[in-house]
């Protein structure tokens, strides 16, 4: 794993080195809103800071098995996700941008309301919380002519001691080698824009083993259920601007859990709306919802999000 590490941290380097070495002597300046401006697509100019904080709660009652039968969970299962993202940009040439992300997690299982994920009380059996993964991160544009094309690459490092302490799943422990790549298109007009991001996630880690409590039922586990697998998430977005400072989104994704060798794969789809509103020429606001629908070897049910992002 030590040599796994630095592996990724020389190819980290390595792509920062053959940025800086692409920069031309000056950067061009910003002319649109940051919505126009600053899709997930492309990268900051030199000296800014973008610092993104989004918060994503999953709620579910029903589980569909590898036949697409449903079940039920056995009680309302609620997961919050708060996760923050912050570049900086480095690249005269507005083509490498650097930085991190982490994730704090709450979990809450056995019939609680939804917004008991925000308890934070720990109580045994029944919710976790805490501080799970941090990935140092490098996102760059491969093609000068293509500006609205990037590619992210991060290395997440787990947090967690134990994924299941009992029966509550917190997060994966695995090491995830990320490449995310970013496109955008963005109609005459100005007021229709179509963005893709087809995110892949190599999972690594030790076998998952569980410990069986004085009754033989399992409480706790060790190692990871992702190891040795890869995500692969295909998401599209429609965006709608009726004035630069609002947007109005459609949004369909494809997410699928590809068995490398630990003899589990799953996948679902997902559907969902959401609006971005420019609140200051510095801070804008993000809502979204979204629909699991369908899904194989996974639960089924809803997201209510909402982010901050504030570009200085």
């Amino acid at each position: 794993m030590k040599k796994l590490v630095l592996l990724t941290t020389l190819l980290l380097l390595s792509a920062t080195y053959t940025g800086f070495s692409q920069e031309d002597d000056e950067a061009p300046q910003q002319k649109e809103s940051n919505l126009l401006e600053f899709t997930p697509s492309k990268l900051l100019y030199k000296g800014q800071v973008d610092i993104k904080w989004f918060n994503n709660l999953f709620t579910t009652t029903t589980f569909v098995n590898e036949d697409g039968d449903k079940s039920s969970t056995g009680g309302r299962q609620n997961f919050f996700t708060s996760s923050l993202e912050v570049f900086f940009g480095v690249s005269e040439s507005r083509r490498v941008n650097i930085g991190f992300i982490t994730e704090f997690r709450s979990n809450t299982i056995g019939g609680g309301g939804v917004f008991d994920v925000f308890k934070f009380d720990g109580e045994t059996g029944v919710s976790r919380s805490g501080l799970t993964a941090i990935a140092p991160a490098i996102k760059w544009q491969p093609f000068k002519k293509i500006p609205n094309f990037s590619i992210l690459h991060a290395f997440s490092i787990p947090l967690v001691d134990n994924e299941v302490e009992q029966n509550v799943f917190l997060d994966e422990k695995t090491f995830v080698i990320q490449n995310r790549f970013f496109y955008d298109y963005t109609f005459s007009g100005d007021k229709f824009q179509f963005f893709a991001d087809l995110n892949t996630e190599l999972n690594l880690g030790e076998d998952r083993e569980f410990f069986t409590d004085a009754n033989g039922f399992f409480n706790t586990s060790e190692g990871g259920f992702a190891n040795n697998s890869l995500r692969v998430t295909y998401s599209g977005f429609l965006s709608y601007f009726p004035t630069p400072k609002w947007t109005l989104q459609l949004l369909s994704q494809q997410f699928f859990l590809i068995d490398l060798g630990n003899d589990f794969d799953q996948n679902f789809t997902t559907v969902g709306a959401g609006i971005k509103y420019q609140l200051t020429d510095d801070l804008s606001l993000e809502t979204l919802y979204t629909n699991f629908f369908r899904a194989r070897d996974a639960n089924t049910g809803q997201t209510f999000n909402i982010g901050l992002r504030v570009i200085l």
